[in-house]
């Protein structure tokens, strides 16, 4: 079945490990990447990527891309959505914090961004993008 508007955000906005998905644009399966991200219902996805990684790339060639979470654990739960990239911009600290509390307690916050090398002055040639959700596909399969 699938999930009402608001199922949906709340459960993309939960801490999950993504599968980012994008074109790679030469003929190929798209190229699908875990990576950590962060959602507030109503808003833009944002995802920190190297400046010059692969991934990267393909998501400026595209213009777009797609992102899957899913729950596995009684009950299968998954969301899946998709649209255009609306801002890359250079990452900053508090896109590195917004990101690393999500998923580390708060000890590993600061040696997380520290060893990132972003700095107020300085991205460490990381971007963050941000994603507006065009495309959803959600399910609640009920097993368990």
């Amino acid at each position: 079945m699938a999930l009402g508007v608001q199922e949906r955000e709340e459960f993309l906005a939960g801490r999950h490990v993504a599968a980012l998905a994008v074109e790679r644009g030469d003929g190929r399966a798209p190229l699908t990447v875990p990576l950590w991200y962060w959602y507030v219902p109503g808003g833009e996805v944002r995802v920190i990527t190297g400046a010059d990684s692969v991934k990267a790339r393909f998501i400026s060639a595209a213009g777009r891309f797609s992102l899957l979470v899913q729950q596995t654990a009684p009950t299968y739960l998954y969301v899946s959505v998709d649209g255009p990239v609306v801002s890359a911009t250079p990452t900053t600290v508090t896109d590195m914090v917004t990101e690393a509390s999500r998923y580390l307690d708060p000890e590993g916050v600061g040696d997380y961004v520290s060893g990132s090398g972003v700095t107020e002055s300085d991205s460490a040639g990381l971007l963050t993008l941000a994603m507006r959700p065009e495309h959803w596909l959600s399910a609640d399969l009920g097993w368990g």
